[in-house]
Parts: C-alpha cells; structure tokens; sequence
C-alpha cells in the first residue's frame, strides 16, 4: 500500500481539477451572468447555475458516502476503513459541504474516515455558491478581482487549513476562460506544436513529470519553499494549452482515446477510487489469511483495485451522472423558462400602465 502511494500519490490532482473546472465552468457562467441586466435575471441565471451543479455532483458524492459508511460496518475486519463513527462525522461534514474544515481540523490529530477526499468538493462546491456573487457585484473588475486573489494566495506559506481552502488553480482556469475570448490570447497560441506532435507530448510529460517531483504525496522535491505557488501555475499552464482544442499536447492515438475516457468518468473515479483501493486490502487479507503483505504484492494489489475502479466508474456515469445530469439540465431549463415567461409578463403589465 505504501509503495502504491509513492508511485500514485497524485497530490497535484486536486490543482488540475480545479483549473479545468474553473476553465469550463467560467467559460459558460461568466458570459451568462454578464448579460444579466436586473437582479432578478441574474438570480435566475444563478439558480439555473446551482441546480445544474446540484444534479451533477451530489447524488454520486452521497451515493459513495453511503457506501463507504457500509463498507466501514459490513467489510472493514482490518480496520481499513476506520471506524463506524470517525466515517459518521465525516459523512455529515460530507453532506453538509464542510469537509474541508474537517480534514484540515483532523489532519494529524484524529482520525477523518475513509472519505477524506471529499474536501475537495466541499472547497469547490462553497466556491461555485459563491462565485455568481462575485461575477454580479466584480463586473468589469474580476479579471482584477481574481488576479489579486490568485497572487495572494501564491505568496502565503500554505498550513493545512490554508491548504484546505485554496483556490487559486480554480481561479486560474478562470481567468484563462476570461482571456480566451480576447485577440491576445491566439496571439501567444503555440501553433508550432501542431506541426510537431512530438513536442506537445514532451511538454506534456516534461510538466507532469514536474508535478510529480513536486507532490508531497511521494518523495517531492523541495525546490522552493512555497511548493504549492509552483503545483497550481503548472496545472494551469497544463490547462491553457489544452484550451485551443487542437490536439496541441498530445494527437489523435490510442492512449489518447484512453485518457479521453478517464476525462469523462473522472469524478466517479475520483468518488470511488478509495474506498476501492481500501477494499482490495480487505479482500487480500480475507482471501490470503496470515499473510503479511510486502512489496511483492504491489501488482496484485494494482490489479485488483484497477478493476474495481473501472467497473465502479463505469457504472456510476452511467446509472448516476448521465441520467441525472440530464435531469438536472431539464428541471433548470423549465424553471428558467418559467422564470423568463413571468418576467415577460410583469414587463408587459409595466408597459401597459
């Protein structure tokens, strides 16, 4: 297990997850929010906003919390999982999207549950409820807004709770949406990189390989002290070439086709990877009794957690996600057509008076 997480630690996940999310949600909302000419066409492009979100990210984060609160009483003999009511309160601060605060408050301290992962949501979920705000009262200076916010945050030696609710990957998805529809931003496009697929790709590895060095979640070099101002700025630099859509860092090839698909279910795999990987080591203790594990279990255990996540994955998009996210999208289409409709006539009967 403690091989696994120092080839797979990942800590700079959550910073590239961020700025994409940031690129593609701002890409849509800003532009929307901005045409909001009163108050209550921007609550109501909000609420389209919110539901759509709601639909999209709880049911599959709650369905894995209650899987995990099940797993941590039915299938936990190792005590993997932690216990019944570390999982329990970590459910809650789960569902309540305070889990940030409660990772940062455990860390080191007691013991959080299996579902530590949820900070992350939690962080971006308390973002997006306040970000309309911030696009409505910013106006033509969020570019500003955020440029500062981003710069504060680079400069701070990051504790855990600074850890825990940090947002300047978001933020600089964000600012990158905003810049992409200005004539600067094809001017700096690396067209060179479309006559040369092979550059794309070593810039690719060159900045994940970087990221990789960075990570503390393995042996992370310690280049500067601030490690984090340098995580977030190459996730970002990750997401901006990616934003041209022209196959820039890496071309139309099977591994392509395979990262593709692991886009699209990244939030189930996200969900699901570790109570997955808590699971294997459950299973490999039941199915080989006394066993000690040690590093020549490192492929089996692989394997095994491999195939879970890919099932579980597979079937969360396609159970939960799609067909809720489609729900959502309609439910926030009729209210904001209802919505317009009423506005419509209060206009009409303001007209006529």
């Amino acid at each position: 297990m403690a091989r696994f997480y120092a080839y797979f630690g990942g800590s700079f996940g959550p910073d590239l997850f961020f700025a994409i999310s940031g690129f593609i949600i701002a890409r849509d909302l800003v532009p929307r929010l901005r045409g909001c000419s009163s108050p209550k066409e921007w609550l109501n492009a909000s609420l389209f906003f919110w539901i759509k979100r709601v639909y999209r990210i709880l049911p599959s984060a709650w369905f894995w919390l209650a899987v995990i609160l099940l797993l941590s009483v039915v299938f936990n003999s190792t005590g993997v999982f932690g216990t019944f009511r570390s999982n329990f309160e970590a459910t809650i601060a789960g569902v309540l999207q305070v889990a940030n605060f409660r990772f940062a408050a455990a860390f080191g301290a007691y013991p959080y549950g299996a579902s530590f992962v949820y900070w992350t949501l939690s962080l971006e979920e308390q973002f997006y409820m306040l970000f309309p705000f911030v696009i409505w009262f910013g106006r033509r200076y969020l570019i500003y807004i955020l440029a500062a916010a981003i710069l504060f945050q680079l400069a701070q030696p990051r504790s855990i709770l600074g850890l825990a609710v940090r947002t300047d990957a978001l933020m600089m998805g964000i600012v990158i949406a905003l810049w992409s529809v200005r004539d600067s931003y094809r001017m700096v496009e690396p067209v060179f990189l479309g006559a040369r697929p092979w550059a794309g790709f070593v810039i690719l590895a060159g900045i994940t390989l970087c990221l990789v060095s960075l990570s503390p979640g393995g042996k992370g070099l310690v280049i500067v002290p601030l490690r984090w101002s340098l995580i977030s700025p190459l996730c970002a630099l990750l997401v901006l070439l990616a934003s041209y859509n022209r196959d820039y860092l890496m071309p139309d090839c099977f591994p392509k086709r395979i990262l593709l698909w692991v886009g699209s279910r990244s939030y189930a795999i996200y969900l699901c990877h570790i109570p997955a990987f808590f699971a294997t080591r459950e299973i490999m203790h039941r199915a080989m009794p006394g066993t000690t594990f040690d590093s020549s279990y490192f492929w089996l255990f692989v394997t095994i957690a491999s195939a879970i996540i890919v099932s579980c994955s597979e079937l969360n998009y396609r159970i939960l996600e799609v067909p809720l996210r489609r729900r959502g999208a309609r439910v926030a289409g009729d209210m904001l057509a209802k919505r317009k409709a009423e506005l419509a006539q209060e206009l009409a009967a303001t007209e006529a008076k």
